[in-house]
């Protein structure tokens, strides 16, 4: 798969190497001592892992140094807080790479993400978050996020990637995008600057209201 990957490439190493998604089937240790066999022979230079929790994060570490995480974390899920992943991630150098940093575009604008996911081709109408009964649930917060980033002069979308940033050092957000103007107003989180009373009047705020987070 490694050569395979190399060839379409058209590369002689690959920089980051991700499992995915864990496989229940299959040891991770096996996995992590599969990727060290790779980075030795000079193919991969980097091991990360998808969607994986702290205890296997730490299982693979023990074989292999995982250098990043991919797993989702926003305004709206806070998971990687809860099970001990962050911390995890802090001791070992790790980066934490989010994905979903905007909850797949619906802190930008709930009618137009709606609106958007009712097409077949958009892979989000297949997610139980972007039912109509659950965007109308987490209306609350996509209202309170609104109102932050207006207070900051900035979008809902850069208001979130920014809070991801401020939240630690070693977290690396990956939002996507499928246009130019996206692209060019998630880099403009980089110079939202959300100070401490910003970021404990946001967590204060959130703390006060129920999000739904499915699928």
């Amino acid at each position: 798969m490694v050569e395979e990957s190399l060839k379409r490439l058209r590369t002689d190493r690959i920089d980051l190497y991700y499992q995915h998604r864990v496989d229940p089937n299959v040891p991770i240790e096996d996995v992590a001592g599969a990727v060290k066999e790779l980075i030795a022979a000079g193919k991969v230079l980097h091991f990360g892992l998808s969607e994986a929790s702290a205890k296997t994060i730490r299982r693979a570490h023990a074989i292999q140094p995982v250098s990043a995480v991919q797993t989702e974390y926003s305004l709206m899920n806070r998971d990687v807080e809860q099970n001990g992943c962050t911390e995890d991630l802090r001791r070992v150098g790790n980066r934490l790479c989010p994905m979903g940093s905007n909850w797949t575009g619906l802190s930008d604008s709930k009618d137009r993400c709606s609106n958007d996911v009712r097409s077949e081709a958009d892979v989000r109408s297949t997610f139980p978050r972007f039912s109509p009964e659950t965007i109308s649930a987490n209306t609350p917060i996509i209202e309170l996020v609104k109102k932050f980033a207006e207070k900051m002069n900035r979008t809902a979308a850069q208001l979130s990637l920014a809070w991801l940033l401020a939240r630690k050092p070693f977290i690396v957000p990956i939002p996507g995008t499928r246009s130019v103007d996206h692209l060019n107003e998630n880099l403009g989180a980089v110079n939202v600057r959300p100070t401490p009373e910003d970021l404990l009047e946001i967590d204060s705020a959130f703390s006060t209201i129920e999000c739904t987070v499915a699928g």
